[in-house]
Parts: C-alpha cells; structure tokens; sequence
C-alpha cells in the first residue's frame, strides 16, 4: 500500500480527481442558494472572524464582523458579475494566478510523500558537492607587495623566508612583511571563505602545504605571501543525521520541481500545440503534438 501511495500515477490520479470535483464545484450554484443567491455560511463566518484575529491579534468587534461579512457579499457580487461579463478572458494578471494556483495544486500533492532514511540517503549521495564539508586551515602569512619590492621580489621573498623558517613557528608575522589591511592569521578558515579574502588562485594553494613550514611565496589578488599552516582539516561528506534537516529541505524541493513538470507534462498530452511566425512565412511551426495522436 505504501508503494502506492508513493507512486507518481497515483498522485495523478488524486490529482485529477481533485481538480475534476473542484470544477465541478465551481460550475454549481453556491450551497444553499440558487444561481441569483449568495449563502454566507457560518464556517465562512468564522474564517472571517478567524483571519482578523490572527491579523489584529483580537476578536472582531459584532460591527467589525458586519462589515467583514459585507466585504466578502461585495467580493462574490463582483465577482460573479465579472465572471458572466467574461472580464477573465484575456487578463494576463489573472491567467498568471490561476496559472500559479495549478502549480500549488501539484505542489500540495508532492508535499503529502514524506522521504524515508534511504530516501534522503540517496539523494545526500547523488548531491555530495552540495553538503560537503570544506577543507579548514588555520594559518599565518606575511605579505610582500610587488609594487613596493619590484625586481627584487623574489630575492627578497626568499630572503624573508629563510629568515621565518630559521626563527620558526613562533615568530611575529604581525611584524614582518608590508602593510596589508588583513589579519595576519585565520583560524579553521574554510576554503571558501579563503577564497572570499585572498581569491581562488590563493585558496587552490593552501592544501599542497606542509602543515608546521613557512612556504611560499603564494599569489593572491593582493601580491604574494609567505604562508604557514599550522592546522588543517579535511574535507569530508557528512553523515546523514548531521545535515537531515538541509537534505531534506533540499529533497523536498526537487520532488515539488519534478511533481510540477510530471503534472504539466500529462496535461499538455491533451493539447496540441502550434506556434507561428518560427517558420519561413506561410508556414506553422508545430512545437509540441498531442502525443495520443
């Protein structure tokens, strides 16, 4: 049974049905009324009364609920003459919300299918790169601007770095180098914050370092760098439990996007399609054919 529950067709067909009673709802004079009578009923009431509430976070006055109940006569009164005047046909405001309210039928349908362990397992799998947890490093860097060193910046860079590997880890960088307005050191920094502050071609360096050395020199959007890692995590893709609210929020969205498209797809198989002007003229392109042709 659950299998069919979670079977596409079957949400097609609940669907159709849905939109079949819906139409047919509409095509029939309000309950209680005949097709001159508009009966507000008591369960309208109180949606009106309800709405105000949870809008002025207080009941409605009997004089506010008079003028509530008004409004909503006005409304289906206009609204029922719009409609017999045909002032629906040819109004891209409205054909675009109706249009969006299909979409909301299909999406109501696709939000009723919870996933399963294995469901969202399979989906954390197919989209790793999304949930993958970024390399971090903690590291310190002396800058050098080649604007200042010119010519000589590459003797100079070697130079200072002879110097921070003889004087080792515990040196002051703060204190070497030029002026840059940057801190001098990260801590678990990840690869694209990283890249955020020192650009990609800095950040793709970072992992061929040897943690506990000054290297370098290292390009950046700046100039170059003299880096010293001291820690670094890996990257690594996350257990399930640790990201389930993420992948599910994710999974969700990609079954209303493929709940919506199937619907449409099954409904364009009752139309046939031609659009003109794509071809040389006096000719009809034809796009999209009934497919039961």
């Amino acid at each position: 049974m659950k299998r069919i529950l979670r079977e596409p067709l079957f949400h097609f067909l609940l669907l159709g049905a849905g939109l079949f009673y819906a139409y047919g709802a509409m095509q029939k004079p309000v309950a209680g009324g005949g097709a001159g009578e508009i009966v507000v009923t008591m369960g309208q009431v109180e949606n009106l009364a309800a709405t105000f509430a949870k809008t002025w976070q207080r009941p409605p006055t009997p004089q506010e609920l008079a003028g509530l109940v008004r409004t909503h006569v006005r409304e289906e009164i206009y609204y029922r003459e719009a409609m017999a005047m045909g002032l629906d046909k040819d109004d891209t405001v409205i054909r675009r919300r109706l249009s969006q309210k299909m979409e909301f039928l299909s999406e109501d349908i696709a939000a009723q299918v919870k996933p399963t362990d294995a469901d969202l397992s399979a989906y954390l799998e197919a989209h790793a790169d999304s949930f993958r947890v970024e390399p971090r490093f903690t590291f310190r860097h002396v800058f050098l601007n080649p604007e200042k060193h010119g010519e000589n910046l590459a003797r100079d860079g070697a130079q200072l770095l002879a110097q921070l590997n003889e004087a080792g880890v515990q040196v002051d960088a703060s204190q070497l180098g030029d002026s840059l307005m940057m801190e001098h050191q990260f801590s678990a920094a990840s690869t694209r914050e990283i890249a955020s502050q020192f650009g990609e071609k800095f950040a793709a360096k970072l992992p061929g370092l040897v943690p506990g050395k000054w290297q370098g020199p290292i390009e950046s959007g700046y100039g170059v760098h003299l880096v010293l890692v001291s820690e670094r995590t890996e990257g690594r893709l996350p257990a399930l439990a640790e990201v389930r609210e993420a992948v599910e929020r994710e999974w969700d969205n990609a079954r209303r996007l493929e709940m919506n498209e199937k619907f449409y797809e099954e409904l364009l198989k009752r139309y046939k399609v031609t659009v003109e002007g794509l071809e040389p003229a006096g000719k009809e392109s034809k796009v999209v054919a009934n497919t039961e042709e």
